[in-house]
Order: C-alpha cells, then structure tokens, then sequence
C-alpha cells in the first residue's frame, strides 16, 4: 500500500507541474529575475519586485510594464518595459552595467519563449550568448542603446519568429544568414545605423511577414522581393535605396518607401495590387506619368506620391476607391484638375454640404488649374517640363540664338512650338529682371533645373529623420532653388541684406516667399564647370540636415548662357536668429545668462552635432574650425553648429588661384581629434563664464583648470566657475565636466577622447544635475535624451 501512495503522490505532483500557477517558481529562476532587477538599476517598473515574490502565481507585482508568465515551476515570458514611446527615454546604464553578464543571468530562464526589454537603458553589442536562449521566439530590444553588428548566434535562434530592435545603435551590413532563421515573420530593425545592401537571401524567406527597415544608411537596388510569397508589410524609408523600384508579390498591403532614391517611374504592375492598402513614394526622385489606376485600387487607404517629379493630367471623371481616405499629391508636375472624388477633401478647398470629405486630400505645388496661389506658376511649370525630359536633353542644348539657349531643333513641331511659347513666358517675366543684371555673366533660363538632379534634391532620409525633429521643428525638405525666387527673397540681393563676405563670396538675409527666413550664401566660380562637375558637392551638401547643424535647405545654380557652365552658385541654410553661445556664456547680461542645466544640454547638443558630421555622413567632415562664437542658439535655446568644413569651399578658393585647404575634408590627419581640441575651449569657456579669444589664455586656464580639479575640497573647484551658475550647480556634475574638459584639451590628439566618450560623459554631469535639483533640468530638451552611446566604454572600464 504504501508502494501505491507514494505512486499516487507522484503522479498528483505531475499533475501540479503542468498546471500554469499552481507551483513556486525554481529558486534559481526567483534569484535571476532578482538579478535583473539588480543589474537594471532597480527602476521604477521593477518596484514590486521582492524576494518573496511569487512570480507564476501573479498578484499585485504584475503591471503593463512589468511583469512574468510562467509554465510550471519554469518562466516562459519575460516583460520589461522602460522609458520611450510616450514617456521620456532614460540614460544609459551606469559604466559598470555587462551587457554580457545581463544576458548570462538571462540564459539561467532556458525556457524562456517571449523577452521584451524595451527602453531600459542597455548598451553595448548584442553578446552571442543570447543563442543559449533556444526556446526564443519574440524578441523586443527597442530602445536602448545597443551597437555594433547583428551576432552570428542570433541564426541559431530556430523558433525565432519575431526580433524587434527598433531605435538603437546597431551597425553593419544586414547579414546574409538572416535567411536562415526557417519561422521568422517580423523583423524591424527601425532607427538604427545598418548600411550597405539587402541581402539577396531575404527574398527567399518564405515565412516573412513584415519587413521594417525604415531610417537606416541602406542603399543600393533591392534584390527580387516577389520570391517572399507571405509579405505584406514593407517599410525601408529613408535611406538611400534605389534607384530601381523593387519586385514584390502581389500579397503587400503596405509598401513605405519614401525618403529613398527611387527614380524612373512606378512599375505598371502595381495597378493590380488589389491587396495595397497603402503606398507612400514620397520624396524620391520618380520622373514620369502618375499612375491614375493607384487612386481606385479597391483596399487602398493611404496614398502619398508628394516630392517627385511626376507628371500627367488629371481630370475631374478619375474615379477613387471606397476606402480611400488619404492622399498627397503635392509638390509635383501634376496638370489639369482635381478628380471629384477627391476634391471634397483637397486641404485649403470648401467641401460641398451634401460630399463626402471624409478624405484628406494634399494637391499643392503642382500645375492643376485650381485658381488660386497653390500651384507653381505658368513659366515654372513650363521650364519643369523640360526639365523632366518632356523636351529631349539633346535638344535642350542645341542653341538656336544669342538667348534662347533652350530651343530645341531635333524634335517635333508641336513639341517645339509648346517649348518656344513657355521661353518667351519665361522671358517676358525675366525681362526688368535680366536688365538691372546686364552686369552679370548670361544666364540659361532654366537656372535650377539640371539634368542630373530632380527639382527636390533630398538628404541621406537617414538624417532627416533623426527622430523626424527636422520635420517637427519646420526643416523643410532639401530642394534646388530658382535664382528668381533668391532674388525675390533678398530683394534683388539688396546691399542692406548682406550679412558678410569673404574670400569665397557674399553672405545674405533673406525670406522666401512662404514666410522662411534663410541664409544664401553666395559662392563664386572663376574656373568653368558643369553641374556634374558639382554633382559629389550638391550630394553632400544634402545631407548636412541635423537638429544641431545649421542646416542645409538647398542650392542653386547661376548658369552662363553661352556654354552652359556654371558661374555662380548659391547655397540656403537655414536661419538662426537667437545669438551665439558666446552671448549668453560669458557677455551675456544677468538674467540672460545660461543656467548650468542649459549649458550642459548646449554642449551636448554641439557634441552630437560634432559626431553627425564625424560620422554621420560619408565622407565625413572633420577640422571644422568650431568656434563659440559660431555656436548659434535658435528661439529655443537649441545649440546648432553655424559654420563647418564643406568641401566645396575649398575647392573654390583653388579656383580663384587660392591653396585651399592643405588635405581634402575625410582625409585630415587627426580631424576628428581636431574638433574635439575645439569642443574642449568651448567647453572652457562654457564652464568658466570667461571669454577665451587666442591659445595663450587657453593654456593659461587650462593650468587653472588642472589646479582647481586636483585641490582637495570643493571650493577652488567652485571660484573656477562662472559665478552666475556656480550655485545652481551640483559639485559632480561640475567635476564631470571639468575633468571631459581638460581631456579635450590634451596636448597629444591620441590622449584625446572620442566624441562619444564626451557624449557620455555630459549625460552622466547632467543626470547627476538632474537628481541634485530634480525637475529643474530645461524645458527645451531633456539632456538625457537618447544619443550615441560611446563605443569605447571599455578603454574607460
């Protein structure tokens, strides 16, 4: 009998174990989930958390943010939760925080099926030993700080079917073993750093369901997608991909593939995607007819072909689909009028009463025959038209006269007659113009229409899109400018708005026609070229778009009639119109001065700005000669970088018989270390309140400096600073910055540390501000906010 019993007491405690809930959690999976907590710093969402927690049985401990799923007595799910999204992001971990030790007390959950890490803080690589974790199938590290390259062992996860790393550092080329994970259906890998070219081995992942790839440096053509029978999600904006539009079966229900460099035109075949609920080719380069069948595909919702090139007519009988409810249009070639089923919602339109304006409809900046102010201009519209090639190229080079320049005579009649009528348009417009100009060298007509760019010449979408601030703080869209409309923004380059010159032009205030103030900079070219000479220029000149650079909005191009070579060319910048860091560090006024909150969050600005233009563009731009003084503040006391080290300057001091600079911008011997000399008597000046204006007070104060840091007590490090912050400040936070100061200032460039070492350390002086005076930090921007992460922690362990 006993025998039986005990053999019942067996098969009853088996039963138990395959009840979810009704065991303990294995002590040892209790003491790692501790761990955890532990090794995160014990934040807030972890706050319910004690040794005596039951974790599978639930109760109070389980929250949204947090919480754990057991099976038996073994954990199977695993959520955390942190900043982002809706609430502010945190810092990274403290230095002493092991990526690599985080995920070997994590692989003590062998078990473990689901793992959310969200917004926690972690930095470092993906270490291999995630692979331990077998049983994985979703994974969600969004939001933290974790870089380098995708580890091999993740092509080891078998039940991997989802892997999220959205919002993070991480780098590389996409691997090609991705098509070797058999079950995975969703990969997004938004807002990180990867490069080069989609493998081909992704298109033949039959289980692919959702493909995000979305602000990235991708480029190149993508491989045939048709072969990935299941996908029906597609984002890869903003990156520099194309310029062939990519294959795809004919199950997608969304296609993101703006801010990209897809040209030509759409592919005929997407007018049978009758599953397409969404497509947006916005801000590419497409040139050619508007597909009208896109605006009646029977599940299409969403619509945006705005920033291209495309042409067509429209007319009023175009028939929309059901489910229709969003369209953009605008900033096309686009001719005729609006469809009815559109124009109940066209913004800026009064909708009929008894219409359906359940639609938003964007139309402007095209050739439609609206009536009012929305459109481009006849004479534009006309020039654009050759422009996109409805003249061919050769044809448009073939001069007919002194200033026709454009006339073409190798094509037909009617083409001609249409191309003659919108240059005699053109030049009865230009005409007082042209002669208050009888002065400068002949113009083409066309001034910023060039063969080899579209109208709207677009940024690496990577930059724009850092955390889509551009857009958010009313950066418009790189585009090239007419000189007709420069002239009109600065009042026919009036005297009264020149701002400056120097050895390599004019610089001029000015206001466009929609309100945006800018600065033109005026460039002139002594040595004759054509645009495609300036092609790599106007390429990188593109990209320099970040919230802490003065950033780039657009060019153009001042032709000679005669021969086609440019003479004059004008960049636009945006304007920045609050001063520079030096009028509210050290001659700022009492009341106007900076607090040492601000001052940290300024100098962290000016130090990603440093690290956009290190890094952040390819080649990179390095001995950029930073000043404070050149350190601009905008109408939010945002820090932007006003003046850096752009090519092209160079090169047009050669042309006017200058030396130029001694190296090209990528290839300056320690450039980089360079700037961080720069950044360190910024940051001099920034912590002592005392204008700093040769090297000789540089090494004055930087003895002081060394001196103040290696006194005992607090009070020399205190008369060091300036004494309009100096008690509103904590003495770690100060120290922090003294000490990344004078490691800036080194006398060897190799003792110097990285820009994202600097980057760090500034988070670090203002998290400890932060805890010292609470919610005193600025209003402006959170110095915590997300950042690169320094990839060299580990010189610093």
């Amino acid at each position: 009998m006993g025998g039986k019993n005990l053999v019942v007491l067996f098969l009853v405690s088996v039963v138990m174990a395959m009840v979810p809930g009704s065991t303990q959690l294995q002590a040892s999976q209790t003491w790692s989930l501790l761990k955890i907590q532990q090794m995160l710093g014990y934040p807030a969402v972890l706050g319910h958390w004690h040794n005596y927690t039951d974790f599978c049985y639930g109760g109070d401990y389980k929250t949204t943010s947090a919480f754990v799923e057991c099976y038996g007595d073994s954990v199977t799910q695993l959520h955390i939760i942190g900043g982002g999204g809706g609430s502010p992001a945190p810092p990274p971990l403290p230095k002493t925080f092991s990526i690599d030790s985080f995920f070997t007390t994590l692989s003590r959950l062998p078990d473990l099926r689901v793992l959310t890490l969200t917004g926690l803080g972690l930095w470092g690589p993906l270490p291999g030993k995630v692979s331990r974790l077998a049983a994985l199938e979703i994974v969600n590290v969004s939001g933290n700080y974790l870089y380098g390259e995708l580890p091999l062992a993740l092509s080891r996860l078998g039940n991997l079917q989802t892997f999220i790393a959205d919002d993070n550092m991480l780098s590389g080329e996409l691997p090609a073993w991705l098509g070797r994970l058999p079950v995975l259906a969703v990969l997004s890998l938004r807002n990180n750093s990867l490069e080069g070219t989609l493998p081909g081995s992704v298109s033949d992942m039959a289980s692919l369901r959702s493909l995000s790839l979305a602000s990235n440096n991708l480029s190149g053509n993508l491989p045939d997608m048709s072969g990935a029978k299941n996908l029906q999600v597609i984002d890869l904006a903003n990156n520099s991909l194309g310029p062939e539009f990519p294959r795809l079966g004919r199950k997608v229900a969304s296609v993101v593939l703006a801010g990209n460099r897809f040209s030509d035109g759409l592919p005929p075949e997407l007018a049978s995607f009758y599953l397409l609920e969404r497509l947006d080719v916005s801000r590419n380069r497409f040139v050619g007819p508007f597909m009208p069948a896109l605006l009646s595909l029977p599940s299409i919702e969403y619509l945006s072909v705005a920033g291209n090139r495309f042409t067509g007519m429209l007319s009023g009988n175009m028939s929309c689909g059901d489910n229709l409810k969003f369209v953009d249009v605008s900033s096309n070639l686009l001719t005729g009028s609006l469809p009815t089923c559109l124009a109940a919602g066209a913004v800026g339109k009064a909708a009929d009463s008894d219409s359906d304006s359940s639609k938003t409809v964007l139309f402007s900046a095209n050739c439609l025959a609206t009536g009012d102010d929305t459109q481009h201009p006849s004479p534009f519209c006309k020039n654009q038209a050759i422009a996109v090639g409805i003249v061919p190229d050769q044809a448009r080079r073939k001069p007919s006269g002194a200033r026709s320049g454009l006339v073409a005579g190798v094509v037909a009649a009617a083409i001609a007659a249409a191309v003659l009528a919108g240059v005699a348009v053109f030049l009865a417009v230009r005409k007082a113009s042209m002669r208050r100009a009888q002065a400068r060298p002949p113009r083409r007509l066309v001034e910023h229409a060039s063969s080899a760019y579209p109208s709207k010449l677009f940024a690496d979408a990577r930059y724009i899109s850092q955390t889509v601030k551009l857009g958010a703080l009313g950066i418009p869209a790189y585009r090239s400018f007419s000189l007709v409309e420069l002239e009109a923004a600065t009042n026919d380059f009036e005297v009264s708005n020149m701002m400056g010159q120097d050895s390599h032009g004019q610089m001029y205030r000015g206001r466009l026609s929609n309100g945006t103030p800018v600065t033109i900079r005026s460039l002139k070219v002594k040595r004759s070229q054509t645009s495609q000479s300036f092609n790599r220029h106007i390429e990188m000149i593109s990209k320099l778009r970040h919230r802490h650079l003065v950033s780039a909005l657009g060019h153009c191009f001042e032709y000679n009639l005669d021969d086609s070579t440019i003479t004059q060319l004008y960049l636009v910048f945006e304007y920045v119109q609050n001063g520079n860091l030096r009028g509210r560090i050290s001659q700022g006024t009492e009341g106007r001065k900076l607090t040492w909150v601000q001052r940290i969050s300024t100098a962290i600005g000016v130090a990603k700005g440093i690290q956009f233009l290190h890094g952040g563009i390819i080649p990179g731009l390095f001995a950029n000669n930073l000043k404070i003084t050149n350190i601009l503040l905008d109408q939010n006391l945002v820090a932007k970088i006003g003046s850096y080290n752009i090519p092209i300057l160079s090169e047009t001091m050669k042309s006017e018989g200058g030396s130029g600079n001694k190296y090209p911008s990528d290839s300056v011997p320690n450039g980089d270390k360079l700037d961080i000399f720069d950044f360190g008597v910024i940051l001099l000046e920034v912590i002592s309140g005392r204008p700093i204006t040769s090297i000789y007070e540089v090494e004055i104060m930087k003895e002081q400096l060394q001196s103040a840091l290696t006194a005992e007590g607090t009070a020399k490090r205190r008369s060091f600073v300036d004494p309009a912050v100096s008690k509103g400040c904590s003495d770690e936070s100060v120290k922090t910055v003294m000490e990344i100061c004078l490691r800036c200032l080194a006398k060897e460039a190799v003792q110097r540390p990285s820009v994202e070492d600097v980057l760090w350390n500034l988070q670090f002086a203002a998290q400890v501000q932060d805890d010292w005076r609470g919610d005193s930090r600025s209003s402006e921007e959170s110095p915590l906010s997300p950042s690169q992460i320094p990839r060299d922690l580990e010189d610093d362990q």
